[in-house]
């Protein structure tokens, strides 16, 4: 599992520095945003690598039942970090649909090509554990979005190219944030249940 983490958070953070450069010069706001978004989830990896660690040590003194919930924590921490990234690129979106702005479309387009090979591929070294660990899945679901995300700037990117329509991208951006608003908030409630020792 530390292999998986290990690569996850080393591959994305390079993908989240070479987007962030490439957004500049594309001058697409919303690629940016995805790679601010990118970067909330390295975080987050980081994050669930630490509780998965905290996991293996054993209890103490001071921590008498060990540290299993840790991982619950993290998992909490994660669903509430993509709520805001959310909420982050939901005002961005608006702010593009208010004031539409040029982007180089093939740039974007092939960026964010790379995002879902990228995000796709370290959410599969997660799929497996994350029906057991409530941790694993918010790692699996941080990636799993992040590809989701990058398809929609695909698509965005395509349709502008065609017709250059410049509301199109900050629409799909609207849409994916309420896919991962939608989709994050059983893990939230997963979570806080978990916390709070729900019946």
């Amino acid at each position: 599992m530390n292999l998986s983490f290990g690569c996850a958070v080393a591959a994305n953070l390079l993908f989240t520095v070479f987007e962030a450069v490439l957004a500049f010069k594309a001058g697409s706001v919303g690629l940016l945003a995805d790679a601010g978004h990118n970067l909330s989830d390295v975080l987050g990896l980081v994050l669930a690598w630490f509780a998965s660690y905290l996991v293996t040590r054993k209890a103490g003194e001071r921590f008498s039942y060990g540290y299993r919930r840790t991982t619950i924590l993290a998992a909490l921490i994660n669903a509430v970090v993509l709520v805001v990234a959310s909420l982050y690129i939901a005002y961005r979106s608006f702010e593009k649909m208010l004031q539409p702005a040029e982007v180089n479309a093939e740039l974007v387009i092939l960026v964010a090509l790379v995002g879902i090979v990228i995000n796709g591929g370290a959410a599969l070294l997660f799929i497996k554990q994350s029906h057991h660990d409530l941790n694993i899945k918010g790692a699996f679901l941080h990636l799993a979005f992040d590809a989701l995300i990058s398809a929609g700037v695909v698509v965005s990117g395509l349709l502008i190219f065609l017709t250059g329509a410049l509301w199109i991208d900050p629409l799909v951006g609207l849409i994916i944030v309420a896919v991962i608003l939608i989709m994050t908030w059983r893990m939230l409630a997963d979570a806080l249940g978990l916390m709070l020792d729900a019946v």
